[in-house]
């Protein structure tokens, strides 16, 4: 969004925030055309390998799309959004919704992950900044400890790296996982929603688990984490079989998809959110080694769309 955005403009849509109030492919959130990237570099540089931020918008230029949201919404029927703070319970949405079958009775249709978490709680709560305004250096980053050896650069011999600059990784860094599930039958896996979407009017899940990437080859597995079992049919559905279960119980509620494409429109898709609190720790290699050896043609960390605040677009937790 423009600095320069329209004062007459503007100042309908802040009143209307303050009248509502009490965030591979860009993740599952361009209408239709869900299947192509966010692929605009213009805030990035190549910096050994890795894409670097040329400047951070300010909070206005947040603040201005959180007003353009809740402009967008007045008058409309529209479902709660994601992402959210799952450390607070509230919301005033009460759009019809359906909650989605546990993943287990449904098919794994998409694995992807976003560089800082889009949700915020648990042990992720430290805020990363505003980033570039378009979803890159944003979103919410482990809250805890990490030692000098886990956040020390990785360096390999070049054969495993990760090739794509745009939104690149370093140890340290937090990432957050969507495991999508749909209840369509039999469809295969693939890249985007759009793989998701298959059929009609198909139920999502998204399993959700926060990790965080770190230089140690005895952490987690990321191959491991994604693994991929069954094929599809009736008793054996796609499931990405090794989801941590030791992360705390996660926090389920009713939202969207998300992205930054809906930092200021909302997301007509209905997803069930299932947020872990905790993280785990995993081999950075690893992570890379997956971004050139997935079934999901994902190479790189994705955007993330901002946190929703606005009381109006979240469903209440129970």
């Amino acid at each position: 969004m423009k600095n320069n955005r329209n004062t007459s403009l503007m100042s309908l849509a802040l009143i209307s925030l303050l009248g509502l109030s009490g965030c591979g492919s860009d993740d599952y959130a361009t209408d239709a055309t869900v299947n192509k990237h966010i692929e605009d570099t213009t805030h990035k540089v190549a910096d050994e390998g890795h894409a670097t931020q040329t400047h951070t918008v300010s909070d206005e230029v947040i603040e201005e799309q959180r007003a353009a949201l809740a402009f967008s919404i007045i008058g409309k029927d529209v479902g709660a959004q994601s992402p959210r703070d799952i450390d607070s319970v509230i919301g005033s949405n009460t759009k019809a919704t359906t909650t989605a079958p546990l993943y287990t009775a449904m098919n794994l249709c998409d694995i992807h992950f976003h560089k800082s978490a889009e949700h915020k709680g648990g042990e992720f709560t430290t805020y990363a900044g505003n980033g570039d305004g378009e979803g890159y250096g944003s979103g919410y980053k482990y809250s805890g400890h990490l030692t000098a050896s886990e956040t020390e650069d990785f360096h390999n011999d070049g054969s495993e790296v990760f090739t794509n600059a745009h939104n690149s990784l370093h140890s340290g860094d937090t990432i957050e996982v969507h495991y999508v599930y749909t209840s369509n039958a039999g469809k295969s896996l693939g890249h985007s929603l759009g793989t998701c979407l298959i059929g009609e009017n198909p139920l999502l899940r998204v399993e959700t688990q926060v990790y965080v990437v770190v230089n140690d080859n005895t952490a987690a597995d990321f191959m491991y984490l994604t693994a991929v079992s069954g094929d599809g049919t009736a008793g054996h559905l796609y499931q990405a079989a090794n989801i941590p279960n030791d992360t705390g119980t996660a926090v389920e509620y009713e939202g969207s998809t998300t992205g930054p494409s809906y930092n200021e429109k909302v997301s007509p898709y209905q997803v069930t959110w299932n947020v872990r609190p905790k993280i785990t720790k995993v081999n950075i290699e690893s992570v890379g080694t997956w971004c050139h050896h997935n079934q999901f043609d994902e190479d790189h960390a994705h955007a993330v769309r901002n946190l929703v605040k606005n009381a109006d677009l979240l469903s209440a937790i129970h």
